[in-house]
């Protein structure tokens, strides 16, 4: 797939983004190991990120649900992938979080693993959201997920979360570090972009960037 012009969605993408999330939602299936995938039929954006990164709290921002999806008590247990179906048009994955310190060392190569089939392996797979905290900025599982990504050959675009929990002047020095990071990196697509789910900062902007991968809308669909 051909990378897009990096940089902000236009208003018309945001409205496409709020007609899209504003469709129904719902989880279709889980699978633990690959061969248990389901058969992919609609473009599939998958999200990202580190245990605790705030990932659940997106998906459910971004579709305006309150537990679409849910984060586990326990972080590194989840190994699932969860998959649901927005409006007949894309596909959200939900992977498993990454960088649990709890984790075995055969638990974690388990995951790469795993992962990393799904990724190079998924037709359908047409854009990976990597969540990084921005309190936190990059960890060394961040960078090591990053690798993962370059070597699957999936485009992936760095996406900061709980943007709200930090000052301005922080926020500003995250971005720049991670802008720096990622030139490294091949299949990082080279906008960044700063959410609060708390805030909803920034959410319809990232509808309007994902609306470019969802399948067209039928004429009944396409309502206001």
């Amino acid at each position: 797939m051909s990378r897009e012009q990096p940089g902000p969605p236009s208003p018309e993408q945001i409205e496409e983004g709020r007609k899209l999330f504003a469709g129904e939602c719902n989880f279709f299936f889980g699978a633990q190991k690959l061969d248990q995938l389901p058969a992919g039929n609609k473009p599939e954006v998958a999200f990202a990120g580190r245990s605790n990164v705030g990932k659940s709290s997106l998906i459910n921002a971004l579709t305006g649900r309150k537990a679409l999806a849910r984060a586990s008590s326990e972080p590194g247990r989840t190994k699932q992938l969860n998959f649901f179906n927005l409006a007949d048009r894309l596909t959200l994955v939900d992977m498993p979080g990454y960088g649990f310190a709890k984790a075995s060392k055969s638990v974690k190569e388990d995951w790469q693993g795993m992962m990393f089939d799904y990724l190079r392996g998924r037709p359908e797979l047409v854009r990976v959201i990597l969540l990084i905290d921005s309190r936190v900025g990059m960890k060394s599982s961040d960078h090591e997920i990053c690798e993962l990504l370059d070597k699957a050959a999936v485009v992936y675009q760095p996406v900061l979360t709980k943007c709200d929990a930090v000052k301005a002047n922080e926020l500003e020095k995250c971005l720049e570090e991670i802008a720096l990071a990622m030139k490294a990196h091949p299949a990082a697509f080279p906008y960044i972009l700063p959410t609060s789910s708390e805030k909803m900062h920034n959410i319809a902007e990232l509808r309007g960037l994902l609306t470019q991968f969802a399948d067209p809308a039928s004429p009944s669909q396409n309502r206001p």
